[in-house]
This record gives structure tokens, sequence and C-alpha cells, in this order.
């Protein structure tokens, strides 16, 4: 009986270790330019998404900046304040990684698959990689945690 209670105990502390190691991307991150926070947040599907949240220059020309490089051209008047950067992300706690997400770059208007690292213990910089086809081509910056929406 007690190695059954202490199975179910280790079970239950392993599983809440591993949500609350998958829920430590959540946060305000300030972008590797230093122009913009994304807060990331998990969703009610249980898979997290970033979002815009600050904007170093929000405005251009007096009028919200806006998401002009869309491909989609119904989309190239929404502002890029509280644009849905990051999209779709889940947990791979075997790897450490948040992986089957997207993220968006309104610079270039394009979409690339994306994962998300944390290295070891540090949790204040946030690796953040951007790429088409394989990970091991792409782009990779760093993102630095911050206490709240500047």
């Amino acid at each position: 009986m007690k190695k059954i209670l202490f199975f179910l105990f280790a079970l239950l502390f392993c599983g809440v270790n591993a949500f609350s190691q998958a829920d430590k991307i959540m946060g305000v991150w300030l972008t590797q330019e230093s122009n913009s926070q994304v807060v990331i947040t998990k969703m009610s599907d249980g898979k997290y998404y970033g979002q815009i949240k600050w904007l170093k220059e929000p405005l251009e020309n007096g009028k919200a900046k806006l998401d002009k490089n869309n491909p989609e051209t119904k989309y190239r008047n929404r502002p890029l304040l509280n644009l849905l950067l990051l999209n779709s992300f889940t947990y791979n706690s075997s790897d450490k990684i948040w992986e089957n997400g997207t993220i968006y770059d309104p610079k270039s208007g394009k979409t690339y698959k994306c994962k998300i690292w944390f290295d070891g213990n540090d949790d204040k910089t946030l690796h953040v990689k951007g790429f088409i086809g394989i990970s091991i081509v792409g782009k990779e910056v760093k993102w630095a945690r911050e206490n709240k929406v500047r």
C-alpha cells in the first residue's frame, strides 16, 4: 500500500512540475532590438500565444503603426499593437522546448515555424528561433524577461 501511495504522489508531483515548467514561458518579454514587448499567455486550448503589447514607436506619421507588410491585403490596416505574433506553441517536456508553433514577422510580413527554449535554469532569457523547413537553418533571437508592460 505504501508503494502505491508513493507512486501516486510521485506521479502527481511530476505532473505538477511539468506544468510549472511549461508555464514558465508566460510573462512579458522585451524583444532583442528592445523596440517591443510581447506578452506570452496560455489559452484555453492549452497552447501558448504571444501578443505585442508595447511598441517603442507605436506611431507612424501620427497614426498607429499598421501591419502594412502582411501578404493578406485585408490585414494591412490592422495595428501592430496587440498583434498576435506567436501562435499555437505546445510544450515538449522531454526536450524542454515549446514547439509546433509559428512566429509572424511584421517587418517582412512572413510567418515562420518556430521553437522557443531557455538555457538550463536561466528563465530570464528566452531563445526564439524562426525557420523554414528544418530548425538547423533559421534566425535565433534572445528576448529578456520584464516585470510588466511599459
